[in-house]
């Protein structure tokens, strides 16, 4: 039996399964849940590893666009792997699991 994760604790079944599509959604439109489910904490999670995300692409694309020829030829590997996360974040939060996501899964922006 794996230990508990308490950093993570188990979320409410019923906030999972109200808030699904869109905590899944949060990882394309990342201010959805604070509009319209700003009291699920499973949606909010997603949506602060949604906005964690966007503001790591953002930060990535600026920084390769200004280098030249190399962070021209990376920028492309950089946005699929932005796209691969967010894959990541939508199928953990159809799954209703709160699971961080790589490399940018401990970045908390909000509670």
């Amino acid at each position: 039996m794996p230990a508990p994760n308490l950093s993570h604790p188990d979320p409410d079944p019923n906030d999972v399964q109200t808030n699904k599509a869109i905590a899944a959604l949060a990882y394309i439109v990342f201010f959805l849940p604070l509009l319209v489910a700003r009291e699920s904490r499973f949606a909010m999670y997603h949506a602060n590893q949604g906005l964690a995300l966007f503001l790591t692409a953002l930060a990535v694309n600026m920084v390769l666009s200004i280098i030249p020829i190399i962070g021209w030829l990376l920028s492309p590997l950089a946005n699929f792997a932005v796209i691969g996360f967010a894959v990541l974040g939508i199928i953990h939060a159809a799954k209703g699991e709160i699971k961080p996501l790589p490399l940018i899964g401990g970045i908390s922006i909000f509670k």
